[in-house]
């Protein structure tokens, strides 16, 4: 009933009561709390709360903080297994020996007249300890009735038990032991460790420094102590060589928390976390939420990954959250990065966090070399880039190469007219893809066949521009035709452990040459891989975002990281069709303090986070008029609102104008950006607005505070 309270508590204090749309747009109304009709509780879903009083804490702190229904975030928090009615736990029957083994002429059971194969069967099942009726049918290749028979005359038990769903089951994980700590890794070990720990510490190790040892020993340290630990992911492709690493050390007290789980496994997973069962959950952003008892670690691998930030109602970041989660419950959280966010390395500078630096890679690896090699015309490799693949095809070695494209070709376009195969629900060009002779959207997923030709002048002669991962593979086949090609991109990994499949295939040695897209630039460690190839860098660099250096920056250090990580050096190419941009000179020397420096210089010129608090108000719809007059008005409204508002620091808003994305999925798009030194300051103009200037009903709107995606 803690939950139950809780909420009510909430509920009833609130003068404003939020409604919540269809899309997670929210209208606060004024309603009064004695119209508030509370509805009969008709049963206990569970006798134990399934919220700790720590996490509803944060469960309001991040509620307040966001400006989201609190019951948005309790939904956010709690798996939808673990509330869908027909998700239970999986009983099945289990057969444990219930006498001692049967003798000729003595013991326990002489007195039982047995069949020599019911002896036989005695026997194997006291050998094995029991076990489940489906296992010992398959193994003993009998029958269950044969088996029921021995427990009809007492010599075997057949009870029904919840059988876990384990999605390491069908793996076979070697138990490992810690390695060495290098003098680097040790004292960032000792300042975890050190029991007065509790500001954040910022971990800033290269790759391949072997942050993960430090992780694993700071985490079996405080098992040890009966703490538990939580460790994020960015990537669902990260998860399951993380949890091996994991459970290789911690064997069953691992858990594993991500959406290609079953509903079943999500189900006991969870309730393996809360009952105490489960002391370490690895897992994506999800896993910051889970019900850890005495939490004592958190673990937040690769900080800087926007996948951390949540884009539906509540938009929330996780690394934020972790910090926040572990001031609550008295717990050390660590944020490890090659290549940190610059909120988090600013935040370092100013003494909000700890740092600690590891400028060597473990063991016998160095950092890879790496060189820029300008493009010209639409080749897809250089010389320079091919020559090297093959020298390590000839040498058995292995190669990663990155395009952050998927598909076969970005446009289908008509050389005679100019036509371009256009999505008419978000007016962005179809993707074209060969595998399945379509053109796709990668907005809403809508799809048409391939067209023959082109509809409005009738020309055959269509022609497909840009280069996709599908293009790459098919080129790279043709000119290294002996070589095993995997590629790993959003549709090559659509099935359950695909991931696991194409990485632990690579791992193996089953393939020469790895090419995808951004699921295989970090967080992954391949000893033979000795070469990797940045098809096109520019992609990321020239989007209309403050943050686009940054993150250009981080994918190449990051993919460039995954090279001469063994003994076997390493070597990076990265094509560009501009290698005069000034960030390529900090990813040639592999020099992360430098882009920094020269960046948060700008930001500040500029009042861009980390300086500020930046929060997006989103509109949407499918009038085109209407969406951009109300952007208007909600843009001339706040900037009143800022001029009388009596706020400390500083308080900017910008125009209206469409998003770099104007239409999608149908609805046409528009926003308002606000950057405020306070976000506070930001969360009170929007309750103001949404009171003051409640939108229609066909107009959508979301504020998103600390938005990582202005598109």
């Amino acid at each position: 009933m803690e939950i139950a309270d809780g909420v009510l508590k909430e509920v009833k204090s609130r003068v404003e009561v939020e409604e919540r749309r269809d899309d997670d747009s929210i209208l606060p109304l004024q309603l009064s709390t004695s119209s508030i009709v509370l509805k009969h509780i008709t049963s206990i879903i569970d006798e134990t709360p399934f919220f700790s009083s720590k996490l509803l804490e944060l469960v309001k702190k991040v509620a307040s903080y966001t400006a989201a229904p609190i019951e948005s975030v309790l939904k956010a928090a709690l798996p939808a297994a673990v509330l869908k009615k027909n998700v239970k736990p999986r009983e099945l029957m289990f057969i444990e020996p219930a006498l001692s083994p049967l003798a000729h002429g003595s013991g326990p059971g002489a007195a039982i007249t047995v069949t020599k194969r019911q002896q036989w069967l005695y026997d194997q099942i006291v050998r094995l300890g029991g076990g489940w009726m489906t296992q010992l049918c398959t193994e003993l290749k009998t029958t269950p009735n044969t088996i029921k028979e021995l427990g009809k005359l007492g010599l075997v038990k057949v009870a029904v038990k919840a059988r876990r769903r384990n999605p390491l089951g069908a793996k076979r994980i070697l138990p490992t032991k810690p390695l060495p700590l290098n003098p680097e890794q040790q004292a960032t070990f000792n300042l975890i460790t050190r029991p007065s720990s509790l500001v954040p510490l910022l971990l800033f190790g290269v790759t391949g420094s072997g942050k993960t040892e430090v992780y694993l020993q700071a985490i079996a340290a405080e098992l040890e102590c009966g703490r538990g630990a939580i460790v994020m992911v960015p990537e669902i492709a990260l998860t399951p060589q993380t949890v091996q690493r994991f459970a290789s050390r911690f064997g069953d007290r691992v858990a594993v928390l991500h959406s290609a789980l079953s509903d079943g496994e999500r189900y006991d997973e969870w309730h393996r976390i809360r009952s105490g069962q489960a002391r370490v959950v690895v897992g994506p952003r999800s896993a910051v939420w889970a019900p850890v008892k005495d939490l004592g670690l958190i673990v937040v691998d690769e900080e800087h990954e926007t996948s951390y930030k949540q884009d539906e109602t509540p938009r929330y970041h996780a690394r934020d959250i972790a910090v926040l989660r572990g001031r609550i419950e008295g717990a050390k959280v660590v944020l490890g990065s090659a290549t940190p966010s610059l909120e988090s390395w600013r935040n370092s500078e100013t003494g909000k966090y700890e740092r600690s630096v590891i400028r060597n890679r473990a063991g016998a690896g160095t950092l890879p070399t790496v060189r820029m090699v300008e493009l010209s015309g639409g080749e897809i490799f250089s010389r320079d880039l091919f020559d090297a693949i093959r020298i390590r095809l000839d040498r058995g070695e292995q190669t990663i190469l990155f395009l952050n494209r998927r598909g076969y070709s970005r446009q289908l376009v008509c050389e005679g007219c100019g036509w371009v195969a256009t999505c008419a629900r978000c007016d962005v060009p179809y993707t074209y893809h060969r595998a399945d002779e379509c053109c796709r959207c990668h907005i809403c997923g809508e799809w048409i066949n391939t067209p023959r030709e082109c509809p409005s002048c009738k020309s055959t002669q269509l022609s497909y521009k840009g280069i996709g991962t599908q293009r790459a593979e098919a080129a790279l086949r043709k000119c290294f035709e002996r070589a095993t090609i995997l590629r790993m991109d959003a549709d090559s990994t659509s099935r359950k452990n695909s991931h696991d499949d194409i990485l632990g295939a690579f791992r193996r040695g089953e393939a020469d040459i790895l090419i995808g897209t951004q699921m295989i630039a970090k967080g992954l460690d391949f000893p033979n891989v000795t070469l990797v190839g940045v098809l096109n860098a520019d992609s990321s660099l020239f989007m209309p975002d403050f943050r686009a250096a940054e993150r250009t920056y981080q994918l190449l250090a990051q993919v460039a990281g995954r090279a001469g990580r063994a003994e076997l050096p390493g070597e990076v190419i990265i094509q560009t069709r501009d290698a005069s941009a000034p960030i390529f000179d900090s990813v040639v020397r592999c020099d992360f303090e430098r882009f920094a420096a020269n960046e948060l210089k700008l930001r500040e010129e500029a009042f861009f986070p980390p300086f500020c608090h930046l929060a997006v108000i989103n509109l949407r719809s499918e009038n085109m008029k209407l969406v951009a007059d109300w952007a208007e008005m909600y843009s001339k409204s706040l900037s009143n609102f800022a001029a009388k508002s009596v706020t400390a620091g500083r308080f900017e808003v910008s125009e209206a104008v469409p998003s770099a994305l104007e239409k999608a999925d149908g609805f046409y798009r528009w926003q308002v950006v606000l950057r405020a030194t306070s976000a506070a300051a930001l969360v009170k103009a929007w309750r103001w607005l949404a009171e003051a200037r409640p939108a229609p009903r066909d107009l959508r709107v979301n504020f998103d505070l600390d938005a990582y995606n202005l598109a």
